[in-house]
């Protein structure tokens, strides 16, 4: 489906492009050749949109749902014919044209539906949202959204199914809302992220060192979203695989780490933590790339709110798993029995992850990176290991002030 928006004094009008054969519970009349009959077909035509098109087009100023909208005008188009890929102004010359003559000799299953949706508006009204509900149309719905806003700017929207309500023209605060909501999510959805974390929680229980490697852990992948967000990551097809195995990587080494040497390694486990941050942090960005649309100019809001989301998600995970845990060694098994087993565990889900995951990332071929791409990387280690050993100074600091105070 293709939909382009824009306000017209009081009026919003939304075109929309869906394929004719999409329009069930219509007999197309057919001329005595076979083809569609376009000429008998256009009286049906406005009757067919509001069925099954514009009663699934909810348009709200705000919270405030501005009801069905009028079908306008609507125009069967060939598949080749480009309006909807020009300007708004070509579109609608487009739908409220000439109609496709009989001599076209088209079928009904190869071409288009084109409609014009108007909405009565307040002229002051910038608080859009659009809910398409048009995936019922078929199993596997992609939709292409143009809005043209008040400066005349376009904004391109791509989605699969049903996203709920999008905002047109997002506030800071709707794109922060919306990313703390997908951050949050992308964790609780992301199992590979929680047995990493599950792998953190269970030889090191205690909050003072279960605090400082999860913020070693937080900087780092904070630092790596950023990266991708301002296009700093490298692009080649090869390297979500890459990070995909790498994440499997470091499930299967902490989970190993906590069998062989139990909490004795917890000093250090910061560190550990800190450097698979770095490649986790690759790994939240691929969910944030496909969502920064919806951040329309707030860029930076949206960046910063998926990172809250996602801390928040973490803290909620921790809060069910480490007390869990807890009970679990107190009340069911023995400690140092408890961690082999529930590391084994995540170590051999880990296993099968990273196996099938190497024969996705062997399938690519690498590209070596051009000087300037070697150059930008070697700035960001830099920044990194200068992150990493002050965040080490911090940590040292605050160990002995703790002893001393305890002294």
């Amino acid at each position: 489906a293709q939909f382009y928006a824009r306000p017209a004094g009081a009026r919003m009008q939304i075109l929309v492009r869906v394929p004719l054969a999409a329009m069930r519970d219509v007999e197309f009349p057919e001329t005595p050749e076979g083809y569609l009959d376009v000429e008998r077909l256009a009286p049906l035509l406005p009757d067919a949109a509001t069925l099954w098109i514009a009663q699934f087009v909810s348009l709200y100023d705000g919270d405030a749902d501005l009801g069905r909208p009028r079908v306008e005008a609507t125009q069967i188009s060939l598949p080749s014919t480009r309006a909807f890929a020009g300007s708004f102004d070509e579109a609608l010359k487009h739908v409220t044209g000439p109609r496709l003559p009989n001599a076209a000799n088209v079928s009904w299953n190869q071409v288009m539906l084109d409609v014009l949706l108007e909405w009565p508006v307040k002229p002051e009204a910038r608080e859009w949202r659009i809910h398409s509900r048009l995936a019922q149309l078929a199993a596997r719905v992609l939709t292409v959204l143009r809005f043209v806003d008040s400066e005349g700017q376009v904004r391109v929207y791509q989605f699969s199914g049903d996203p709920g309500r999008i905002a047109l023209d997002p506030s800071w605060s709707d794109s922060a809302a919306l990313f703390v909501k997908l951050g949050f999510g992308h964790i609780l959805d992301g199992i590979d992220h929680l047995l990493f974390l599950l792998c953190l929680v269970i030889p090191c229980r205690r909050v003072g060192r279960l605090l400082v490697v999860v913020t070693a852990f937080t900087i780092a992948h904070s630092v790596t979203l950023m990266m991708s967000a301002l296009q700093l990551a490298p692009t080649g097809l090869w390297f979500p695989p890459l990070v995909e195995m790498l994440i499997a990587a470091s499930i299967v080494y902490m989970a190993v780490e906590n069998i062989v040497v139990g909490d004795g390694g917890t000093h250090r486990r910061w560190m550990v933590a800190f450097g698979f941050g770095l490649v986790h942090g690759f790994g939240f960005s691929f969910a944030l790339q496909e969502s920064l649309q919806f951040a329309g100019r707030n860029l930076l809001s949206a960046l910063l709110a998926f990172n809250v989301g996602v801390e928040l998600g973490q803290i909620f995970a921790l809060a069910l798993m480490t007390p869990l845990v807890v009970l679990l060694f107190r009340y069911a098994v023995a400690e140092r029995l408890g961690v082999i087993v529930l590391s084994a565990f995540v170590a051999h889900t880990g296993w099968h992850w990273l196996a099938e995951r190497w024969e996705q990332f062997r399938r690519f071929e690498i590209a070596w990176p051009s000087p300037r791409a070697v150059v930008v990387s070697l700035r960001w280690l830099v920044l990194i290991l200068v992150i990493g050993f002050f965040y080490k100074v911090a940590v040292g600091w605050w160990t002995r002030k703790a002893a001393e105070e305890r002294v």
